[in-house]
């Protein structure tokens, strides 16, 4: 039984259609968990699946007062579960990426002057000169993508200095936009945050600095020098002179300490809520940064997210900038960086494809998908590894990596000779042979996009090729036995492939476990060497699949080279349209 004498520790996660709060305590043991629905549970706002949208300009975006009516809510409802909040010692959290909010000149006065009788909604209502935050999903900066990409030369100087290329929903392209259609709130904004330090603002009673690994998702800070890069912010500012847009993002140098002390608890949650005034306020990250803190990731670890979308994340100590895929900050380990790539067609594209080989109304939809997936040889092949290979791109939603339409494209590729042409009817059964390719598909493009960022082994099996370590999936597609066999088979993992079992609530837990840290840790103890220490391993992983497989490994590696001439010809293809 809990100690409810023992100290506890709150991680948030703010992310698209939730606000959910996880309370562990300092064996890392969760004692209370709840969460808010923007669409069932809020009042007052027309979202849908927890944002609003204009189609006709692209944007998605959220009403800042869902999130504020939803801060009141989790927290009263984790007071009805008989959560005591004198017992928070620390409080950390985890926002959606790259969304901004404008706060107006107002802002700091109101967060510092809250009434605890009162609800937060009504008492920010004058604090933002913007009422919505623009959300991961809106696609309306194009013309300011193609500004960022070229303005450092090209979009692979980008990514040197920033970790990424121009994307639609990173905060620099986003400010550059809101400034041009709104130049008035812009004008009259005196801060700029994004989620994740909007959150730790709202704790604090006092507007929050940037993470330093958040920060790294704006196309705005040069990672390297620690600093805001001069041109990208005087092309956000629309000028040379850029002190205004400065003092906007706030300080010009930032904690790289993960688990900085920035303040004690607002008096406002102290009187409303009975938190102790002690209670400290350790920075919040973003919500991919807190999914690598759900469990101590060692370096070459990665974390495969099977969701709607798909997520690839490890963390590495090499800096190996590509407009292909992002290199951030990590969240708690100076000199450590997180490698991600996001990709929009996950688990639709695997399930458009389940749903051709059977009605998906049936009782065990997957259930055939899984018997052809683990019946089909790798790549479609005879025995022969030379034999032709076949190999697709399965988009159902336009893609971002690589950048194509929507659509389905099928090959067959001779790694003999290298020649590659597209399937017909008489080479390529469908739906059948979609089934493997299009898992296949999925893992090789994460293993194209990681190479050059893993290494062999030491010791015993060092003369293992380059790959991961272990390989932990999470997401609904994690409880599939045919994906995690062929996830194994494609990326290696010479300790194999683990399903991560945290619910939910990866990132709201990675930010509990910040907190742990932030507060308990001795001097100079890190992240992992404290969360490491307390972790039990057996009560969140589970082995599922073999990982390393001596010559379908290296089968897979002929495949890589495929797998990019097929995106470089479907590449061609659009461009000639």
């Amino acid at each position: 039984m809990a100690d409810k004498s023992s100290p506890l520790y709150l991680g948030f996660d703010l992310s698209t259609q939730q606000l959910k709060s996880l309370a562990v305590n300092s064996n890392l043991k969760a004692e209370y968990e709840v969460k808010f629905d923007f669409d069932t549970d809020s009042r007052g706002f027309n979202n849908k699946k927890g944002v609003l949208t204009d189609e006709a300009e692209s944007e998605v975006f959220a009403p800042l007062g869902l999130w504020l009516q939803a801060i009141d809510a989790v927290l009263q409802k984790l007071r009805d579960e008989g959560m005591d909040f004198s017992r928070v010692r620390g409080i950390s959290g985890a926002g959606m990426q790259h969304g901004s909010v404008y706060w107006s000149q107002k802002g700091e006065q109101a967060l510092e002057s809250l009434d605890s009788s009162k609800s937060l909604e009504p008492q920010l209502r004058e604090a933002f000169s913007h009422p919505y935050s623009p959300n991961w999903q809106d696609a309306s900066t194009q013309s300011q993508c193609d500004e960022f990409d070229k303005h450092l030369g090209d979009e692979t100087q980008l990514a040197v200095i920033t970790g990424s290329k121009a994307h639609h929903r990173f905060t620099g392209p986003q400010i550059l936009r809101f400034r041009m259609k709104y130049p008035e709130r812009y004008e009259q904004t005196s801060r700029i945050c994004l989620v994740s330090s909007f959150l730790a603002s709202i704790f604090l009673g006092r507007i929050a600095p940037f993470d330093i690994s958040d920060v790294c998702g704006m196309n705005l800070w040069d990672i390297k020098a620690g600093a805001w890069h001069e041109q990208l912010l005087s092309l956000t500012a629309g000028s040379n002179e850029t002190s205004g847009l400065k003092r906007k993002l706030g300080a010009a140098s930032l904690p790289e300490d993960g688990g900085a002390f920035l303040g004690n608890i607002s008096p406002y949650f102290v009187e409303r809520y009975g938190f102790d005034d002690s209670c400290a306020i350790a920075p919040s990250t973003g919500d991919n940064p807190s999914t690598i803190l759900a469990l101590p990731l060692r370096p070459l670890d990665a974390i495969v997210s099977l969701g709607t979308s798909t997520t690839y994340l490890m963390g590495t100590p090499h800096y190996k900038p590509n407009p292909a895929h992002h290199l951030m900050n990590h969240p708690t380990t100076a000199g450590l960086y997180m490698f991600m790539l996001c990709y929009k067609n996950g688990g639709l594209a695997r399930e458009q494809v389940r749903d051709s080989l059977s009605p998906p109304e049936v009782s065990e939809p997957w259930q055939k998908f899984d018997q052809v997936a683990t019946a089909s040889p790798p790549l479609g092949q005879s025995c022969d590894p030379s034999s032709p290979m076949k190999l697709g791109l399965f988009f159902p939603r336009p893609e971002i990596v690589p950048n194509v339409r929507a659509g389905t494209w099928r090959f067959i590729y001779k790694p003999r000779t290298g020649a590659l042409m597209a399937a017909d009817w008489m080479t390529w059964n469908q739906p059948e042979d979609d089934v493997r390719a299009i898992v296949e598909s999925q893992f090789l493009s994460l293993r194209l996009r990681s190479k050059d960022l893993v290494e062999s082994p030491t010791g015993p099996n060092a003369h293992l090729p380059p790959q991961p370590r272990r390989i932990y999936l999470v997401g609904g597609g994690s409880r599939n036995a045919a994906i995690a066999k062929i996830a194994g088979e494609v990326l290696g993992g010479w300790e194999g492939v683990y399903r991560l079992d945290v619910g939910e609530n990866a990132c709201a837990l990675g930010a509990a476990y910040k907190a742990v840290w932030a507060v308990e840790r001795s001097p100079g103890e890190s992240f992992e060497e404290l969360i490491g220490g307390r972790w039990k391993e057996t009560e969140f992983v589970e082995k599922i699949a073999e990982g390393y497989q001596e010559g379908i490994f290296e089968r897979y590696g002929l495949a890589v080279e495929g797998l990019d001439m097929v995106e470089k010809e479907v590449l061609k293809g659009e461009k000639n349209q």
